[in-house]
């Protein structure tokens, strides 16, 4: 189950003009799993010689791939819409491949039926709709999810059965936004704003690197998390008091926010932890001190956020 998205930083210096005498951002696919928060990078989509095209090198990694995996094997695919193809992804169902998207605007579909959901579930808040659409003969299951604090209506199409609940196809979609902080470590933090190389192996190399480094990043934080159970990260703590401003915003409104929004979630590593990586490698620090350092920012949790 992972949040895919393309992500491309500036070309290298040396790299060679097209026919046009143009050059262009260099870059790849990454995928963010949604249950660890680890990174992995999938392909390369440009060096920088030609104008990024991701969805037909998505679709070409994933037949590859298909190629060599156990078909009883699956894999959740969140992206976001440019890569609705209804047809190419019917066929991946025979992989046990499946997508999660946002319905595109001008998606022309016929409703077939309703699918029953249980709307009193928490984990169904905001559904107004869960159905059957098809296009061409193909069916697909739509979910008509209205914000509880805005009331904004969203639609998210999906290939998964209908047997998954909207409300969690929904806040799945909303976890895809978790891919998006993780560049934002990776340029901010990382300063992997530059490729090394326009030679496509070297690029897949430098990928592959910033996964890794961003996976150590990732367990170092999560490891320190854990050691002190009743305390909380600050950016975690932010979060809550962040969350309890919009709820008291949204009930001045006769709203509320999503009570699924105040689950634990992935957060973006914060700037401390990865200074203090850098610092321990750099001074010799040992693990044993590294991680009390680390624990030592841990916080108490603030009161609890009253419910809708």
């Amino acid at each position: 189950m992972e949040a895919a998205d393309g992500h491309f930083i500036d070309h290298a210096c040396h790299t060679e003009k097209n026919s046009k005498g143009k050059v262009y951002a260099a870059g790849g696919i990454y995928a963010l799993n949604l249950r660890s928060g680890l990174l992995r990078f999938l392909c390369l989509v440009t060096n920088g010689t030609q104008r990024h095209q991701e969805i037909p090198v998505l679709r070409d990694h994933i037949e590859k791939q298909n190629k060599g995996n156990n078909s009883s094997q699956k894999h959740l695919y969140v992206y976001d819409k440019a890569v609705t193809d209804f047809v190419w992804w019917d066929r991946q169902k025979r992989h046990a491949n499946c997508m999660i998207s946002m319905l595109k605007e001008n998606s022309i579909a016929t409703l077939v039926e309703s699918i029953p959901f249980d709307s009193r579930h928490e984990i169904n808040t905001g559904v107004e709709a869960y159905s059957v659409y098809g296009n061409k003969g193909i069916k697909f299951n739509v979910v008509d999810y209205r914000d509880p604090e805005t009331g904004k209506l969203h639609r998210f199409v999906t290939t998964l059965p209908m047997t998954i609940n909207p409300g969690t196809i929904a806040m799945l979609y909303f976890k895809r936004w978790t891919i998006e902080k993780t560049f934002n470590n990776t340029k901010s933090n990382f300063k992997e704003t530059k490729a090394w190389s326009s030679n496509t192996r070297s690029l897949e190399n430098q990928m592959r690197l910033t996964a890794m480094s961003y996976n150590l990043m990732r367990v170092f934080e999560e490891i320190s998390k854990t050691q002190q159970p009743e305390l909380i990260h600050p950016s975690d703590k932010k979060y809550s008091e962040a969350l309890e401003i919009r709820q008291q915003q949204a009930q001045k409104r006769d709203r509320f926010v999503n009570p699924l929004f105040f689950q634990a979630r992935i957060s973006r590593i914060s700037s401390y932890t990865i200074r203090a990586v850098q610092n321990a490698i750099i001074t010799g620090m040992s693990l044993q001190c590294f991680m009390s350092s680390l624990v030592a920012r841990l916080v108490s949790q603030p009161q609890l956020i009253g419910e809708h």
